[in-house]
């Protein structure tokens, strides 16, 4: 096990934070306007000398791939470096967002699995009847809109037909439970609903795979019960790829809370980045993007380990 944890950092882990970090960091200064544009503005009251001295106290006066270089080095010894816009620490920034955003990602999937897998095994059980094919159509819709596009219909919607819910803003669990989940559960169902239509159809297809295989008609021949055989043997067995499409679902998720989180003003790491690149607040942008990446690559890894713990028949060799 330590041997494969260790070939998986080396081989993907490390060259894939590697190459977004390179990717980002040219994308963020590819873009029409710098940090000092956006601070002070294009007016011709601030002279280029001191729009090049305003850079080099911002230390954004050297060439490129020095300032990569400089800014990898310190994210090596855990310094993300400051935010451009406000000083504050960007490790501290996201620290301080990352529990909103873990829950909201937390809700979608918990919400996806409740939803989906009994979906899922509801219209594998009954494939070709009218369940089935309801079930179908609904997740074919999960998977083609976008979520920003089921964000902004479920606010007008709420808005105008059921004023139940807030369409905008999170509320603290401080501030008491049900306060905290009913900020959430707008951005919850438009966050999962397209991580809900692909487990659905995971579980779908995995377990009508499995009802075909000969063991279970063995199981059925000693008597049985449909439900025993379906629950007891088939969905163990056909959760294994379902494991697969959570992992990686999952840590999509974290990319986009971005959109969501700014449609319904949740203050996440979604917002906070997607602020910093309005802003050109290279740091920020660049250690958000790092984490979500890191995030990502590690639900990959996770996923990868527990496929032992579903099916003792899978093992992680070293």
């Amino acid at each position: 096990m330590i041997g494969f944890l260790a070939r998986r950092l080396l081989t993907v882990f490390v060259p894939t934070l590697l190459g977004i970090s390179i990717l980002v960091f040219g994308a963020m200064r590819l873009i029409p306007g710098n940090f000092v544009d956006v601070m002070i503005g294009l007016g011709p009251d601030v002279g280029d000398e001191q729009r090049v001295a305003i850079a080099a106290s911002y230390g954004l006066d050297g060439p490129w791939p020095m300032q990569y270089l400089s800014w990898l080095g310190n994210v090596l010894t855990g310094d993300m470096g400051n935010s451009l816009r406000t000083g504050q620490p960007v490790v501290g920034a996201i620290l301080d967002r990352l529990p909103v955003t873990l829950e909201l990602a937390g809700l979608a999937t918990l919400l996806s699995l409740l939803l989906a897998i009994p979906a899922g095994i509801i219209a594998a059980v009954n494939r070709g009847g009218p369940l089935d094919v309801v079930i179908r159509v609904v997740a074919l819709v999960g998977l083609s809109v976008p979520n920003f596009l089921i964000a902004t219909l479920l606010i007008l919607f709420v808005s105008t037909q059921w004023p139940v819910l807030p369409t905008s803003g999170f509320v603290g669990i401080e501030n008491g439970l049900w306060p905290n989940l009913k900020s959430l559960i707008l951005p919850t169902i438009a966050l999962g609903t397209l991580l809900a239509a692909s487990i659905m159809r995971m579980t779908r297809s995995s377990l009508l795979d499995e009802l075909g295989k000969e063991y279970l008609t063995v199981a059925r021949s000693k008597g049985l019960a449909p439900k025993a055989v379906v629950l007891g043997h088939a969905v163990r067995n056909a959760l294994v790829p379902v494991i697969t499409v959570v992992g990686i679902q999952s840590g999509y998720l974290l990319g986009g809370t971005v959109i969501v989180e700014q449609i319904f003003a949740i203050p996440g790491i979604g917002r906070l980045a997607l602020d910093a690149v309005s802003q050109r607040d290279y740091p920020v942008v660049q250690g958000t993007t790092l984490f979500i990446a890191a995030a990502f690559v590690l639900m990959n890894l996770i996923t990868d380990i527990v496929y032992g713990f579903v099916d003792p028949r899978i093992r992680v060799r070293n």
